[in-house]
């Protein structure tokens, strides 16, 4: 029987160990539910990293690899780097010859991420997360990492609307932590405004903050400071904070389709696009109209 193709995760943007931890503990998923995959995943750009690309495609090489295609583990595309994958793919590669590689689309806001997401909100908010009354004085905030490229940043709306689709929220508002704009407190601040115009019987409503991350880093505790700053200025509103989406069985399965989509090429690739965003049964209307991470 013929290998397929090993499977590269590559992630992006992170140094801390437990975001390297994370990554194992999604590799090592995805290897239980497809035994007939070789799989193996390390970060890119990022000089330090203890869970280096360069090292996971060294142990396909190993493992008899002939062909890797590498699914970026991007929730929103990475804007301007200094090494983007499929430079940083090529240099890993040399060292292998004979070795082809294949670049895979990013993961984006796909509804079975944003069903695990959503599942992250209701463990924040805790008993009576999911009822109508609840959500409907509930404000979210989902906070991507930011970038100098716009059409990253607009990813982070995009996926925004579509958790807001058929959900129950009061409103689902955008922030960034560092280099796009609204900030986090910026965020919270309009959250606030929408809450008090809002009709209603004049309870406060509350706001869960969403990191809009794959894995927990060093911009994620940024962002739980600036949360927890702004909270404690203003005691009369409830604030929650979400934990980032983590090696979650949505994950794995939105990185096995997209490196299905790419061994199908570009054309049906570009077909399962479009399919991701009207599927799902009874999540179909929810992501019907649409509004990262590395």
């Amino acid at each position: 029987m013929t290998t397929p193709p090993s499977l590269l995760i590559a992630g992006h943007g992170a140094r801390d160990d437990g975001a390297a931890e994370a990554l194992r503990a999604l590799v090592r998923m995805l290897a239980a539910r497809h035994p007939d995959v070789p799989v193996a995943g390390g970060f890119f750009g990022t000089p330090g990293t203890s869970l280096p690309l360069a090292d996971a495609v060294d142990e396909l090489a190993a493992r008899g690899a002939g062909h890797l295609v590498a699914i970026p583990l991007l929730l929103a595309p990475a804007g301007p780097v200094a090494e983007p994958l499929p430079v940083a793919l090529e240099r890993a590669v040399q060292r292998h010859p004979g070795l082809g590689h294949t670049c895979g689309a990013a993961l984006g806001p796909h509804p079975r991420l944003l069903d695990a997401l959503e599942r992250r909100l209701d463990q924040a908010l805790g008993d009576g997360a999911r009822t109508p009354e609840y959500r409907s004085r509930t404000s979210v905030l989902l906070v991507g990492r930011g970038s100098t490229d716009p059409h990253a940043n607009a990813e982070v709306a995009r996926a925004a609307r579509l958790l807001w689709e058929g959900r129950g929220f009061a409103n689902v508002e955008i922030a960034f932590v560092a280099q796009a704009a609204p900030d986090v407190p910026a965020g919270l601040d309009r959250c606030r405004a929408l809450a008090a115009a809002a009709p209603g019987d004049g309870r406060p409503g509350r706001i869960v903050v969403a990191p809009y991350f794959l894995f927990p880093d060093g911009l994620f505790e940024r962002l739980c400071m600036q949360a927890e700053g702004w909270a404690a200025a203003h005691p009369g509103i409830e604030v929650y904070g979400a934990p980032a989406i983590g090696s979650e069985p949505e994950v794995a399965e939105v990185v096995m389709a997209r490196y299905q989509q790419a061994l199908a090429g570009p054309s049906r690739a570009a077909a399962g696009d479009a399919r991701d965003a009207h599927r799902g049964g009874p999540h179909d209307a929810r992501v019907a109209a649409g509004a990262g991470d590395r």
